[in-house]
């Protein structure tokens, strides 16, 4: 049996008003991939903050790592013991090359005040044949897709030494196929004893890959398990205490054109996109990730400039060539990243919300009038029911699943006519889904006309009234949803 490599003894953590961990004890083994799960504002990106060396505990929780108490535990600390974190945004460098990536942290701790860009090399390249794969090391990593990206910084966690390797929601931007990939890599470092503590609300992932599950609830552990000892439903109740299932909603066919996409193409993105927008419906579009449908969406948004084509409005033709543009012409959008586009994580809660209706609560001379700002806040965390309940807490500092609820309001505050969402719920979990998924239908039911784009086939079936697939920037149907089911779209969309 293998050895424990990380134990988690006793974890507390508090912050103003909020208990986000309570009394965590779990262990990971040497060589396994341990799965932590939990709903959003369980508490498992604080235990990883924790881990990482960027939060401290309360007094009376303690890491032991191979055997040994950390005392002084900051984030060099952890990177020294070869503790390592690959978050979301995988914290990389797009301006410089793979070698620099991968290379820069060891080469730095080495002491040399000189660059020897051929010992840079070696260290690269030897992270880089761990894992069987290769990379142009003269390559920017900006220009690299997401899926090579995230190999960059499992090989800069390799010449770091890792020992610990966490992820964090590591699938959330990868197609099928790399998923596949990345779990052959998960799998071969494991085979060199690495310990792998994988972060996601995928469960279907997480049977895939885990040894073992360590569930988190409010706070709390609800006890770590065996791969066999549990199954789907079993998994969800612990997370949440009660069983959760996808609503399907009553679908409506509507016929009063709101918005019509006419021959809408660009190169190398998409061709020949023709739809209609319906007031007060809910349109899905789906597809294999890279299908163009986000392309679409940009374009229509006034983000990404197209060739040719034309969009009206209630009839109208008209020309949106930048973000304000559409926000004027009651569009809103919500992007994929909430992270990096939706949110300013460094802002309150309130400065969050209020940021794209400014001039609306300013005075004549451009100041902010800070009663109409509160009062704007305070009437949006309570319609999306945003918690906790506290305007000026940082953004970074909120569950994915009630981010989510600040990004939408902050574009319902606009008062669109309608609002287009882009993976509504990546990163989020079952039970916050639900919850999202009630709101984008209480807002068509309002009037708002409503795109979904959307990776996950019962998520569309739940709650799109029409479904437009897309292969390889073309649109090869349109349906609607009611009767329809997952092979009928898949077979569409490969």
């Amino acid at each position: 049996m293998s050895q424990t490599l990380v134990e988690i003894r006793n974890i507390t953590k508090r912050f103003p008003g909020v208990v986000a961990l309570e009394d965590i004890s779990f262990a990971v083994k040497e060589g396994e991939i341990h799965a932590l799960i939990g709903e959003n504002g369980a508490g498992k990106s604080t235990m990883i903050k924790i881990l990482s060396g960027l939060y401290k505990p309360e007094p009376g929780g303690e890491i032991i790592f191979d055997g040994e108490p950390l005392r002084e535990y900051n984030a060099l600390e952890s990177l020294h013991r070869g503790i390592v974190v690959i978050y979301q945004d995988f914290s990389l460098f797009s301006n410089l090359s793979v070698m620099e990536n991968i290379a820069l942290g060891p080469y730095v701790k080495g002491g040399k005040r000189l660059v020897d860009w051929k010992s840079m090399e070696e260290i690269a390249q030897t992270a880089l044949n761990k894992l069987q794969l290769q990379l142009d090391l003269k390559a920017p990593v900006g220009s690299l897709s997401v899926a090579k990206q995230q190999i960059v910084a499992i090989a800069r966690a390799l010449a770091n030494k890792a020992r610990f390797l966490v992820l964090d929601e590591p699938t959330s931007a990868l197609s099928k196929g790399e998923v596949i990939k990345l779990f052959d890599i998960m799998r071969s470092l494991k085979k060199e004893g690495i310990s792998l503590l994988f972060v996601s609300h995928k469960i279907d992932e997480l049977f895939a890959i885990s040894d073992r599950f360590t569930v988190f609830r409010d706070g709390k552990c609800m006890g770590t398990f065996n791969e066999e000892e549990l199954d789907d439903d079993r998994l969800i109740s612990l997370m949440v205490g009660r069983k959760i299932v996808y609503k399907i909603f009553t679908k409506n066919k509507r016929d009063d054109v709101i918005m019509e996409v006419k021959n809408l193409s660009k190169a190398g993105q998409f061709k020949d996109i023709n739809f209609k927008l319906n007031r007060g419906e809910i349109l899905g579009i789906t597809g294999l990730v890279g299908a163009g449908r986000t392309e679409v969406a940009q374009a229509i948004f006034g983000l990404n400039s197209f060739d040719s084509g034309e969009i009206l409005l209630e009839g109208q033709p008209v020309k949106i060539q930048k973000p304000s543009e559409a926000v004027e012409k009651g569009i809103a959008y919500v992007p994929e990243n909430r992270l990096q586009e939706g949110l300013v994580l460094g802002k309150s809660v309130r400065d969050n919300l209020v940021i794209t209706v400014l001039k609306s609560i300013s005075n004549r001379i451009g100041l902010v009038d800070r009663t109409k700002k509160s009062k704007l806040t305070a009437e949006w965390m309570e319609k999306l029911n945003i918690k906790p309940s506290l305007p000026d807490l940082l953004a970074s500092k909120l569950s994915g699943g009630n981010q989510q609820r600040v990004v939408l309001s902050k574009w319902l505050a606009t008062n669109p006519k309608i609002l287009i969402v882009d993976e509504p719920t990546n990163g989020i979990d079952v039970g916050a889904k639900t919850e999202i998924h009630q709101i984008l239908r209480n807002l068509s039911e309002s009037g708002i006309a409503v795109i979904v784009i959307s990776s996950e086939l019962p998520e569309i079936l739940a709650i799109a009234d029409r479904v437009i697939i897309m292969r390889r920037g073309r649109i090869t149907a349109e349906k609607f949803c009611e009767g329809l089911n997952q092979e009928d779209i898949l077979s569409k969309a490969i």
